[in-house]
């Protein structure tokens, strides 16, 4: 019998990867949302969650970005 889950598949490099494995790793057990690790640059989430990966790596790119002093 086949098992099909409805999900998105993410496709980024290593660092974001394991960014993203971070952020599933700091949630409660019942709320991760990682379905499976296919490699070190592919995931297959959980697609409720792809607004919240955009919004939290958008706030880790704005923490990691550089502001010329005026």
């Amino acid at each position: 019998m086949v098992n099909a889950i409805k999900g998105i598949l993410i496709s980024c490099d290593v660092p974001m990867a394991q960014f993203i494995v971070n952020l599933n790793a700091a949630l409660p057990a019942s709320q991760k949302f990682i379905v499976h690790v296919l490699d070190g640059t592919h995931m297959f989430v959980q697609p409720h969650v792809a607004e919240m990966i955009r919004s939290k790596i958008a706030e880790f790119r704005d923490q990691n970005t550089y502001e010329k002093p005026a």
